[in-house]
């Protein structure tokens, strides 16, 4: 009598298993399907973030632009057109500025790897002249505290 009940709770046991089995795999699929809906709202929702802060930024130089339409129909005089330049470089920059931007002082400083990027070296026999950035051939812009581009600089060395 005992060996009739082993097979019968053998099968119930299988049949349990195998409906945890199933449950289980059913859970996973919900999951996996869960995760990439959610992976689609965020790459949908970055994007429209993305879309939203460019055009914030183009709002932003919209100012700008017109200065330089403005500065185009006065090309005719040349004094003229140069302050106006002047001007629009101004309002630019000082855009970026308040936004975060500030340029890399280099010219006389003492070569940083950190901000400076050495194209030329120059030789020179003085001690306090040694790592000297001497030429600046490009500035270099920091955007809060991470550098978007170095300065290219010409360095003295001993």
């Amino acid at each position: 009598m005992k060996e009739e009940k082993k097979p019968k709770e053998q099968d119930s046991k299988k049949a349990e298993l195998e409906k945890q089995v199933s449950d289980l795999t059913e859970t996973l699929q919900r999951l996996q399907a869960d995760t990439e809906n959610y992976k689609k709202h965020l790459e949908k929702e970055n994007a429209e973030f993305r879309k939203h802060v460019l055009a914030e930024a183009i709002l932003r130089l919209l100012p700008v632009l017109d200065s330089f339409e403005l500065a185009l129909k006065n090309a005719q005089n040349a004094e003229q057109f140069r302050k106006g330049t002047e001007m629009i470089y101004a309002q630019l920059y000082d855009m970026l500025e308040r936004d975060g931007l500030k340029a890399i002082s280099a010219l006389g400083t003492k070569f940083d790897p950190y901000r400076h990027e050495v194209l030329m070296t120059e030789k020179t026999d003085k001690e306090e002249e040694d790592d000297l950035v001497v030429e600046e051939f490009q500035k270099g812009y920091m955007f809060k505290d991470r550098v978007l581009r170095y300065s290219k600089v010409k360095v003295k060395k001993k």
